[in-house]
């Protein structure tokens, strides 16, 4: 049970009322983790900017991407975020059970490991094959993204946010 309840709409400010919308109109859903959030709707638009970040990655692709923040996911133990990126990877026809993984997806799963693992001593042959691979934007953008990716996990683990009864059919299955 999540430490700190969602927000109630019916009984909301008219600031909450606002950014709960504005997500709404925006995305289409509204997230457990949003619902927490929103308590703050300055929380809500910082953890948003993830999505901000994404667009700024568009020259990498979504599978990498979702690759990439899976991996965070997975380092983290974060639940939420695990199931949230197996559904991307499932609703495209990818089982992320069985992936056969791209150069580049090689390299960002190695590189969101790292980063979990221990941010201070990334190893330098990652940072020589993401050189080689991406310019210095798309290397800011990556690292602020998996920071942002980082923040989403602790939130997720720290608040035991309720998990979205819709990503239960894409969850881990324990064996």
């Amino acid at each position: 049970m999540s430490h700190i309840p969602q927000i109630d709409y019916a009984t909301a400010s008219a600031e909450i009322k606002a950014a709960h919308d504005e997500e709404v109109a925006v995305r289409g859903r509204m997230t457990n983790m949003k619902r927490t959030l929103l308590h703050s709707p300055s929380a809500h638009r910082i953890y948003a900017e993830w999505f901000t970040l994404r667009a700024e990655l568009s020259n990498v692709p979504d599978r990498s991407i979702w690759i990439f923040s899976h991996a965070i996911s997975k380092a983290t133990k974060s639940k939420i975020a695990i199931t949230f990126f197996r559904r991307a990877l499932i609703n495209n026809g990818f089982d992320p059970d069985a992936l056969v993984l791209s150069e580049e997806e090689a390299l960002l799963d190695r590189f969101g490991k790292a980063i979990v693992a221990d941010s201070n001593a990334v190893p330098d042959d990652i940072w020589a094959k993401l050189k080689e691979r991406y310019d210095a934007k798309t290397l800011v953008d990556l690292v602020a993204f998996a920071g942002i990716m980082l923040a989403t996990a602790v939130f997720n683990n720290v608040v035991k946010v309720d998990f979205d009864p819709e990503l239960e059919a894409f969850a881990e299955r324990e064996s």
